[in-house]
């Protein structure tokens, strides 16, 4: 039983490890080999897309708007969550020290002053910062949005490198936005103890996995095909 009471210093250290490490493998797929997974596949065409709007077709850029008010609208949700989880885990921490015999158990991990202040305030931190990725990420594609139907002085609208950088910083943005509150829940399990950390946070990574690199089976396909 003290093997289970003492498994927080374990199982939590290990499934963060497991989450930053994948990310950390995504992220060089996505530097060095990006048609590999759907994130640099995306951004790859939204670039070429995006640069096709140089003709100055009113509707193309209309067409902008509104692709990116869907992800807007993903990113003001991300951005809400956030903050509700935020407002319930400090209503939470008023409550943990009154009513931590209904976790009396040591399958629920230590009980320590120290883990319970960890328990609630890691993820309050990820759940803060992926509040202030998204928050960010709404004001950069709003400002696309703006940049993208203002005309040039020839009459052209813009697609200039800046409008770009902003365009992609604001999808960006709403990526680091949405993955840090993906990694919130696996952490909100923490107060069930150790264990449903390290299985949620293995499932998360599968998961995430099957959707980021589903790009590679079509990439490799496309190849056979050829």
């Amino acid at each position: 039983m003290r093997v289970i009471a003492y498994s927080d210093t374990v199982l939590v250290p290990l499934s963060l490890f497991v989450m930053v490490g994948y990310h950390a493998f995504l992220w060089h797929h996505i530097k060095h080999r990006p048609s590999t997974t759907t994130i640099g596949h995306d951004s790859q065409k939204r670039k070429a897309w995006f640069l096709a709007i140089k003709e100055g077709d009113d509707k193309a850029s209309m067409l902008a708007v509104q692709s990116t008010r869907n992800t807007l609208m993903v990113t003001i949700l991300t951005a809400t969550v956030a903050v509700l989880i935020n407002l319930a885990l400090a209503a939470l921490t008023n409550n943990a020290y009154s009513a931590d015999h209904l976790f009396s158990s040591t399958f629920f991990g230590s009980k320590s002053p120290k883990i319970f202040a960890l328990k609630y305030g890691s993820a309050s931190f990820f759940s803060s910062f992926s509040f202030l990725c998204s928050s960010m990420a709404v004001g950069y594609l709003i400002d696309a949005n703006f940049l993208i139907n203002t005309p040039n002085s020839d009459g052209m609208f813009s697609t200039s490198p800046y409008t770009l950088a902003v365009y992609e910083r604001g999808f960006l943005l709403a990526l680091f936005g949405n993955r840090l509150l993906c990694v919130t829940f696996p952490l909100l399990l923490w107060m069930f103890g150790p264990v449903p950390v390290a299985l949620s946070s293995g499932a998360l990574v599968w998961g995430l996995y099957e959707l980021d690199f589903a790009g590679r089976s079509l990439h490799h396909t496309g190849k056979t095909r050829a």
